[in-house]
């Protein structure tokens, strides 16, 4: 208990270092196992990947990925399958955010697509990145 008395300061630093290295893993929990910017740019140009925008048609109006192909979350389970006939591409999901595309995550491997992924940080992480963007 001494021990305790005496080193209080100590083991209050050492509380507080614990706990900012576990608060990255409580706040970027819905992110885990999301794209980065440039691995996206990697699986769009060594595998082929094709990036679907989630947005809606006046968002990726105002500026997506270039050559992605738009299908709002509202219809992607009807339109998907004609949007990307084969399922064995990998398949890069984009919104602004990337919230509305984890959900679409959902619904593209219901729908057969396993190698469905998200862009972590969505258009605004690729903005962030400096990489090209496309108006329609």
């Amino acid at each position: 208990m001494k021990f305790l008395i005496d080193n209080w300061m100590l083991i209050a630093i050492a509380l507080a270092s614990g706990g900012m290295l576990v608060w990255p893993l409580i706040t970027g929990g819905m992110n885990a196992g999301a794209l980065s910017a440039s691995g996206a740019v990697q699986l769009m140009n060594r595998e082929k990947a094709v990036v679907v925008d989630v947005s809606e048609v006046d968002e990726f109006a105002a500026g997506h990925v270039v050559g992605a192909k738009n299908v709002p979350f509202s219809q992607l389970e009807e339109k998907l399958t004609g949007a990307v006939k084969n399922k064995a591409l990998p398949v890069i999901l984009v919104c602004a955010t990337g919230v509305r595309a984890n959900r679409a995550m959902a619904v593209a491997k219901k729908l057969g697509y396993e190698q469905a992924q998200v862009l972590g940080g969505g258009l605004k992480a690729w903005k962030e990145a400096n990489l090209p963007l496309e108006k329609a």
